[in-house]
């Protein structure tokens, strides 16, 4: 008889006596640097009992000492997702330590504060409702990359798990409010500050509010009651419809500056005092520009969708500051501050990473909230607006998603990349510039003369292409940077329409 689970289905019909018996895992919600489902349509609970099985394995595997940290975000059915993959844990010989409700970053300082080598966060992030997933670290500050999501896809789908006995669980309280200490440490504000503090009624409006009153912020909540039915807006800092509900709140209260929080909590998204957005990638050159100015020759690490001016700007590189581009995602992104030394990573999506002394390397958007207020706070008698004004000015595309079959979409970037490195060596104008370099950390990022750029990347998590052009000349040359990367997209029949109506 049989004491294991069986090997995962991908489809298992639901309402039936099979869908309690039968562990059902779509093979796709394995991701780049983490795992994402529908629940249950895609992952049923006794597929994420295996996948703890599996993950278990895989730290056993791995040579770890078995022990985890495990938490959860504010989703109706999040407990339950948490206590199968506990089951799963504790079945191949794990000890589990449960934090409760937690933000990915809180679980990620759980790893420290506990001392255990590994971490599992159930979370969706800022997906809507439906959507489950798992963030799993076993290398602090590190999360899961492309290998051993691969690893762990293959030891769970290949039903090859382990099952081990000596497994435990404990629960662990109070590790929200050390998490807040940790975060806010020393941090004290000078200056009076009004801040809007929006959490789109996600996980963080357990812990945002707290930690901007505790260095001294006057908080004004917005849509911080937790209500897993997100009533107003997915908790997503990037999407229009938060950053405008924060810019309204910001104009209402004369407010020195709005904070959105995804999720999760492990990004950040401001708008200034005048209700004007700061992406990510500008917010952190400013946030770089204060930085490097007490961290001479300091070493940043941004996302090749990211503005140029990591590299263009003029106070950072009096600074002697020096900005490597690197993969999207925020597992690549930890790995890559970590490898280099770096004082902090950023991200065009709102992940930021500050590492020693600033932070432990991981992402987390109440730091981010911490950094941005000590910024203000260090620059008395300027508004976050003229902060953001100090910028040199420059004009981007929105990203934009040509579509691309999954099957094809990482041959098409490989092919265009060769195109374009073929068309730097023979000199060859792009737009109307010189190509001075083509990064391929993670796609195409062609560099051109004058400190404009296009990237072509693969989407990650869906079938399309990833397009992004900046110009500090004029709105007219970043249109022709756009165009002229249309020109070598449109040599392949795989790719869809380029819209070049920007």
């Amino acid at each position: 008889m049989s004491t294991s689970l069986p090997k995962p289905l991908a489809e298992v019909t639901p309402n039936t006596a099979a869908f309690t018996e039968l562990p059902m895992i779509l093979p796709t919600g394995f991701r780049e640097y983490d795992a994402r489902w529908r629940y249950p349509e895609q992952i049923n609970l006794i597929g994420i009992k295996a996948l703890g099985l599996g993950l278990g394995t895989h730290l056993h595997e791995m040579g770890l000492r078995p022990a985890i940290a495990v938490g959860c975000d504010y989703r109706s059915y999040s407990p339950a997702v948490k206590e199968a993959l506990t089951v799963g844990l504790l079945a191949a010989g794990c000890d589990v330590h449960d934090i409760g409700l937690a933000l990915s970053p809180m679980a990620y300082f759980s790893q420290f504060a506990l001392d255990v080598p590994a971490v599992a966060q159930v979370t969706a992030s800022h997906n809507p409702n439906g959507w489950t997933g798992v963030k799993i670290g076993a290398e602090r500050p590190l999360t899961h990359g492309p290998k051993e999501m691969a690893r762990l896809k293959e030891i769970v789908l290949g039903g090859t798990w382990i099952a081990r006995g000596g497994g435990s669980y404990r629960w662990h309280g109070g590790v929200k409010q050390r998490y807040l200490a940790d975060v806010a440490g020393g941090t004290k504000l000078g200056r009076k500050l009004k801040v809007v503090c929006a959490t789109g009624n996600g996980t963080a409006g357990a812990f945002a509010p707290a930690l901007l009153e505790a260095i001294g912020a006057e908080t004004i909540p917005l849509h911080c009651e937790l209500d897993y039915d997100f009533p107003n807006h997915n908790p997503n800092p990037e999407a229009m419809e938060m950053l405008h509900a924060i810019r309204d709140c910001v104009l209402e209260h004369k407010a020195d500056i709005g904070l959105g929080f995804d999720g999760d909590g492990d990004r950040c998204g401001v708008v200034d005092n005048e209700g004007k957005e700061i992406f990510a990638d500008k917010m952190g050159v400013i946030l770089a520009r204060d930085l490097a100015a007490t961290f001479p020759g300091a070493r940043f690490v941004a996302d090749v969708k990211s503005t140029g001016l990591f590299g263009a700007d003029p106070l950072l590189r009096q600074a002697g500051a020096k900005t490597d581009y690197w993969k999207t995602g925020h597992s690549h992104m930890k790995r890559r501050v970590k490898e280099l030394g770096a004082l902090a990573g950023f991200e065009k999506s709102g992940h930021y990473f500050f590492a020693e002394p600033l932070g432990r390397g991981y992402d987390d958007g109440l730091a981010v909230a911490r950094e941005v207020c000590a910024l203000l706070d260090r620059n008395p008698g300027k508004s976050m607006a003229d902060l953001r004004r100090s910028l040199p000015k420059s004009w981007s595309t929105p990203t934009m998603s040509p579509a691309c079959a999954d099957a094809v979409k990482y041959g098409v970037v490989e092919r265009a990349t060769a195109a374009l490195q073929a068309m730097a060596a023979a000199n060859e104008a792009f737009a109307g510039k010189k190509i001075e370099r083509v990064i391929t950390v993670n796609g195409a990022r062609i560099q051109l003369e004058g400190g404009g750029w296009s990237l072509i990347r693969a989407s990650s998590n869906t079938p399309n292409l990833v397009v992004v052009c900046e110009s500090f000349e004029s709105a007219a040359d970043m249109r022709r940077i756009f165009a002229a990367t249309g020109a070598v997209l449109n040599r392949f029949p795989e790719v869809g329409d380029y819209d070049q109506t920007i």
